[in-house]
């Protein structure tokens, strides 16, 4: 009998320790990405310099070449548009990628100064810290994007903003800053020093930003007789993130670039938390002399 009353007890206990743990990794999650933010708050040359970026190709590079590409009535598109209107979802991919590409110079950083070991060091498991550190810097991301829209609807860009396609927009706006995200951790893995960031940098950010459909649709590329970068921009995941905007933000089809953008995030996020494993990536790299002494 005695036995018996206890089995109440301890499946209570069990219950409540399950609650604590839920809301220790819930407090966890807050405290990191208020964390982020209130570091993105205190660099306002931050935001200027991510509004500056894609607003100078807006309004410089779409009119000095507004008569020389045309876009020819194609999907998404039921009318001809102006060439701005055209790179304005690309833009917003800059953004997200350059973000990303940030998140990662941040994470190698906290990793010399001692913070994110630190950090993994947590009583909590490290995929869920990892994916707090995701869920920010796509939060960081998402806010820095939106931003650019305003600022290209007050210039003149005219944009489906507020309809079911806006909505849809945004998720797939979400998603896209989650992969790239993804993609920063994963790159902070094999960055071993700050001073190797900007090399790595410049092979990832503007071979995926211009072998893409960011500023020049598919079918452009193919008809110019370049095979090589067509095919290349055919399997550039950042490609899929923005045709999944372009697409939602008229209320069509965007097809398979939803599932190669999850399923990148899936991939991106899965091996950034086995590079991050002490017996793997993050503690061969202490042993290398990647971190801190």
């Amino acid at each position: 009998m005695q036995d018996d009353a206890l089995i109440p007890v301890e499946a209570g206990e069990a219950e409540l320790a399950q609650r604590r743990g839920v809301a220790h990794a819930l407090q966890a999650m807050q405290a990191i990405v208020m964390r982020e933010l209130l570091k993105f708050s205190q660099q306002t040359g931050r935001l200027v310099s991510a509004l500056v970026r894609p607003l100078l190709w807006l309004a410089v590079f779409a009119a000095g070449f507004r008569n020389v590409f045309g876009v020819a009535i194609v999907e998404p598109y039921d009318t001809y548009i102006p060439y701005d209107v055209y790179i304005a979802p690309g833009l917003v991919g800059m953004v997200l990628l350059f973000n990303g590409m940030q998140s990662s110079l941040a994470m190698v950083y906290d990793r010399e100064m001692g913070l994110m070991r630190l950090l993994l060091t947590a009583p909590l498991p490290r995929a869920w810290l990892l994916f707090c550190k995701l869920c920010a810097t796509a939060l960081l991301s998402v806010l820095q994007a939106l931003a650019f829209v305003v600022v290209a609807t007050l210039i003149g860009t005219d944009l489906p903003l507020l309809s079911l396609g806006g909505l849809h927009a945004l998720l797939a706006l979400v998603c896209g800053a989650l992969m790239l995200g993804a993609l920063g951790l994963l790159l902070s893995v094999h960055i071993k020093q700050l001073e190797n960031f900007a090399g790595t940098m410049n092979f990832v950010i503007f071979p995926m930003y211009f072998m893409s459909t960011a500023l020049y649709p598919l079918w452009k590329l193919r008809e110019s007789g370049a095979e090589w970068v067509y095919q290349l921009a055919r399997f550039n995941p950042f490609t899929h993130a923005i045709e999944w905007i372009r697409f939602a933000l008229y209320g069509k089809d965007p097809g398979e670039a939803p599932w190669v953008v999850l399923g990148c995030l899936v991939v991106f996020f899965v091996l950034a938390c086995w590079g991050y494993d002490p017996q793997r990536g993050f503690g061969g790299l202490t042993k290398r002399g990647g971190g801190p002494p």
